[in-house]
């Protein structure tokens, strides 16, 4: 039998018409699956229209909506590629992605159509709106596209928060397996309701709970951006969302928000952070709530979801990523490529499973780096497995810093900052020094309370919590840390600091007078 690709809208129309689909609550609408299909066919035949068909790619400039899930959905009837595009971005870091993706069309919504209209390459321009009117001229079926799971479907490019984006490839395949994975393992059924305000333009916002939900025949509340005080104001809505995810910044904003305490988190069933380590004081407030706060772990080139941690461990195993879901594969690796198989060694995470990516568009030698044929995936994440056999990730390989001969993971000692009542989030990074080849640079954002923590206290508030050497040599206070359009902490800009900070202290002590 030949595996084939399922249009899953087409399919929910059929299976379940009038449940609920999506619902944006700004402008009051509910849409049910049978109406979301038929919302997805009109942009589809509007796209065919202009032009779009198999193989071709269709950037999106926009703010989360209804229309940009219709679009996604529309690309995938027509076998093009859904190219979201981070707008956040600066013009021409954005030029450079379209440049490489080459895409036919660019959507852009109303906030972002000037913009657009002046960006370039792009091909040809075409408003939300005007693909509403076109919608309205392309009247009739769609014809069928056979697809197959080696399909691409949407080309997601990667942060940038530690080099230059790469547009990473998912197909039909590897996104259906990632719902699979998703609604078996973390038992999504068609009652739960996400608030899905991650951005579109994410893997987190297009696949932590979003198609996993199509999959399973539930509904998104879909928010334009991240409000803390609209996401309390849901939770006590109708329908009453059951699943919420976002990347520790979003959960810090909402713990501090003056409606938290009275909040109803109960209706509640997963409540997962991502994107980034999450600080050991955010799981208080909800394990306090009696709401099992967990941390998930995910990639762009792989899922993004790929491992579970069981509630009734939330509470015994804090920061834990868990267990591998079903239908995924987990290694360790040391520098030697030996497999580590001891518990509590330190190791690169490798993932094997049909829920990784086809490669990098246009970037087979980059691909080649990352995706062995064996389809072992090098995740560039340290991790470590505990004696449960459980896993617990430890930081990006190439944020660990050595000094003195001392292996030294910046997500250890971000966490420990973070305990500092006055600090509200920290950044480490290593940085060149001649005598020890690399010290920690810690760059940090303040509560705004008093009294302020000065750079002294905060390294003895570490150096009474950590070996010496993982303490950081200098400190850099910040309104607030730079970060990527994905929410994630520009690592990419503070190392450029961390070296031009430790270049002037290395000045600093060579014109010294003696």
């Amino acid at each position: 039998m030949t595996a084939f690709a399922v249009d899953w809208l087409a399919r929910r129309a059929d299976l379940s018409p009038s449940r609920l689909a999506l619902v944006d609550p700004e402008r009051g609408e509910r849409i049910s699956y049978r109406e979301w299909n038929q919302r997805a066919d009109r942009v589809a035949r509007a796209l065919a229209a202009a032009g779009v068909g198999r193989g071709d790619r269709v950037a999106v400039l926009a703010e989360n909506s209804l229309e940009v899930l219709d679009l996604l959905f529309a690309c995938g009837k027509l076998g093009a590629l859904f190219v979201p595009l981070n707008w956040r971005l600066a013009d021409p870091e954005i030029e450079r992605i379209l440049a490489h993706a080459r895409p036919h069309a660019l959507i852009a919504d109303t906030p972002h159509a000037e913009r657009a209209a002046l960006l370039g390459p792009a091909g040809r321009r075409i408003t939300i709106a005007e693909l509403a009117g076109l919608s309205e001229l392309a009247r009739g079926g769609l014809s069928p596209v056979d697809l197959a799971p080696s399909d691409p479907w949407v080309l997601c490019y990667t942060g940038g928060s530690t080099g230059t984006p790469k547009g990473v490839v998912q197909t039909h395949g590897s996104i259906t397996w990632n719902a699979i994975n998703t609604a078996a393992t973390w038992g999504l059924g068609p009652d739960d309701v996400a608030i899905l305000n991650a951005p579109l333009f994410h893997t987190g916002g297009l696949h932590v709970f979003t198609t996993p939900l199509v999959h399973a025949g539930g509904a998104s509340i879909v928010c334009r951006r991240f409000d803390p005080a609209q996401v309390l104001a849901l939770l006590a809505s109708e329908p009453a969302p059951t699943l919420l995810f976002g990347v520790p910044t979003m959960f810090l904003r909402l713990v501090e928000h003056p409606a938290f305490a009275a909040a109803d988190l109960s209706r509640l069933r997963i409540v997962i952070s991502g994107g980034a380590p999450t600080p050991a004081r955010l799981f208080t407030p909800f394990f306090a709530r009696g709401v099992a706060f967990r941390t998930g772990y995910g990639l762009t080139e792989a899922g993004p979801n790929n491992f579970w941690l069981p509630p009734e461990l939330a509470r015994r195993k804090p920061g834990s990523v868990g267990w591998p879901l079903l239908h995924i594969e987990a290694r360790l690796v040391a520098d030697d490529d030996r497999l580590i198989t001891g518990p509590d060694q330190v190791g690169e995470l490798e993932l094997r499973g049909p829920h990784v990516m086809a490669g990098y568009f246009g970037e087979p030698g980059a691909s080649a780096d990352v995706l062995a044929p064996s389809g072992w995936l090098a995740t560039g994440d340290l991790a470590r497995r505990d004696a449960d056999g459980a896993y617990w990730i430890v930081g990006r390989s190439r944020e660990m810093f050595i000094t003195g001969g001392e292996n030294v993971y910046p997500a250890e000692i971000e966490d420990v900052l973070c305990d500092h009542p006055a600090v509200l989030e920290a950044a480490v990074l290593g940085a060149p020094e001649p005598s020890w080849g690399e010290v920690g640079v810690a760059f940090v954002a303040l509560r705004g309370i008093a009294p302020a923590a000065s750079p002294a206290d905060l390294a003895e508030f570490l150096a009474s919590r950590l070996a010496r050497y993982k303490v950081p040599r200098r400190y850099e206070l910040l309104p607030e840390l730079p970060r990527t359009g994905a929410g994630k902490i520009e690592r990419a800009e503070l190392r450029r600091r961390a070296v031009l900070l430790a270049a002037a202290a290395a000045m600093s002590s060579t014109t010294s007078p003696s």
